[in-house]
């Protein structure tokens, strides 16, 4: 596999003086979903969905612009060419100049030793498989008028009307970015609450600012069938009765693992609801095959698949024992506004330590003062009580994501919450509010258990 987890492992690997060769099948190219169809082109989109809205609040700042109609024809081929560049780079300079042979091919293990590929079998020592995720798929009348992750960045017409069914972080992202550029945007969740991983506290904020944006939340609600009319637009019946005419279905329900057809059950490699199971170490049952990324029960997330890759690398290779640690790893919703997040929820913390005192604060960002605009910034931090160590930091904000990955650091070097009171914040910013919040706005007390001591 070419994704995130596989171009790492293999330019790693080849630097240590490895002979490797990778073997990618082309279904989204190399770098995989992130570069292709996730993370890059996503954030592009994002930051695209974001001028519209400048312009309208440039008026208080003494701009007097009007938003015309974008051009969506031009957004895709920018991205295309931008999306060609990387892959360019993954093949020409990032493998190949590394040493790694790139093979453009299927590759099939037919035992533990022995990979068959397009044209030709090869054998090697140790065998890396990180074949990633794949979008899950409705299974409802109609289904073939629904698009996924996969197709949703090739449009090649800006839906006026979009309905996006799940509410998970790839449903609420492009939730913004139809909604920024003008699209009438319904959001279509079983569930009471989006984003069912996170915090609570972050999950109700943030739902409340969607709504504010003009987003619609169809809440405890599932599509049952798209319908095609004569006009070439979609109909969407609900399981509640109602009945949303649109321009374009998209389904963002979750991902599920490649790695069906590639011979993993000859190579008698333990499996899991389709998931390549590992330790630790990456390794699966079998001495020398090793798998990392989103085909494992990971955190499926483009920087964990990246680690786990190096991890292996430096191990097998490179003398430099280590394993992944994942644990306080930042990650963001680039919704409008953002949302950013480290370490444990509420509830989490709550399982894991017992007594927790937990802060809050929300405010109106100095910008908006002057821009009209109406979304606030939330903050949350989450402290263990018997060690005062920082557990959670959560943010709603515009610049959540960046603002997280400093304090991520921190987290992961045992920060406690007296050495962030005094730290000195950067003034006038939303991040130093993580600094100045002295008073707990709840705390639970129980007995902690020794052994989580």
């Amino acid at each position: 596999g070419g994704g995130s987890g596989g171009v790492r492992a293999s330019r790693i690997a080849a630097k240590y003086g490895a002979k490797v060769a990778l073997a990618d099948d082309g279904a989204v190219g190399l770098g995989g979903t992130c570069v292709n169809v996730g993370c890059v082109p996503k954030k592009l989109m994002v930051y695209g969905s974001e001028f519209g809205r400048a312009v309208k609040e440039g008026g208080g700042f003494g701009w007097d612009m009007k938003v015309g109609e974008p051009d969506w024809q031009r957004l895709i081929s920018n991205k295309n060419k931008e999306i060609s560049r990387l892959n360019n780079i993954y093949e020409s300079f990032v493998l190949k100049k590394a040493g790694v042979e790139v093979i453009k091919s299927k590759a099939t293990l037919l035992d533990a030793h022995t990979v068959q590929l397009k044209d030709k079998t090869v054998t090697a020592d140790k065998i890396m498989v990180c074949v990633g995720g794949w979008p899950n798929m409705l299974d409802i009348p109609g289904k073939e008028n629904i698009i996924t992750s996969n197709e949703v960045f090739y449009l090649k017409e800006k839906p006026k009307r979009v309905v996006i069914i799940g509410a998970g972080y790839i449903a609420v992202e492009f939730a913004g970015i139809f909604e920024g550029y003008g699209s009438d945007v319904t959001l279509v969740n079983r569930r009471d609450l989006i984003l069912k991983a996170f915090d609570k506290d972050c999950r109700t904020y943030l739902q409340e600012e969607l709504i504010k944006s003009g987003i619609n939340i169809e809440s405890k609600a599932q599509l049952v069938k798209v319908e095609k009319k004569p006009d070439g637009t979609l109909d969407a019946t609900l399981n509640t009765g109602k009945v949303i005419n649109c321009d374009c279905v998209m389904a963002a329900i979750g991902r599920k693992p490649k790695t069906s057809g590639i011979g993993l059950d000859k190579a008698g490699v333990k499996m899991e609801k389709g998931f390549i199971i590992v330790d630790e170490w990456q390794r699966t049952n079998i001495p020398n095959i090793f798998s990392c990324g989103d085909c494992t029960p990971t955190i499926q997330l483009t920087p964990v698949a990246l680690h786990e890759g190096h991890c292996f690398a430096d191990t097998q290779f490179g003398g430099l024992v280590r394993k992944a640690d994942k644990e306080f790893v930042a990650t963001a919703v680039f919704a409008n506004p953002n949302l950013g997040t480290c370490g444990y929820t509420e509830a989490e913390a709550r399982e894991k330590y017992g007594g927790i005192k937990i802060f809050k604060e929300h405010f109106t960002p100095l910008k908006n003062r002057v821009s009209g605009a109406t979304d606030k910034a939330f903050m949350k931090v989450i402290v263990a009580t018997h060690t005062d160590r920082v557990v959670g930091m959560h943010m709603i904000g515009h610049g959540a994501g960046d603002i997280m990955q400093g304090f991520s650091t921190a987290m992961r070097m045992g920060m406690t919450k007296k050495q962030l009171d005094s730290t000195i914040g950067i003034h006038p910013t939303s991040a130093e509010e993580f600094v100045t919040m002295r008073t707990a706005h709840s705390e639970i007390k129980e007995p902690i258990p020794a052994s989580k001591i």
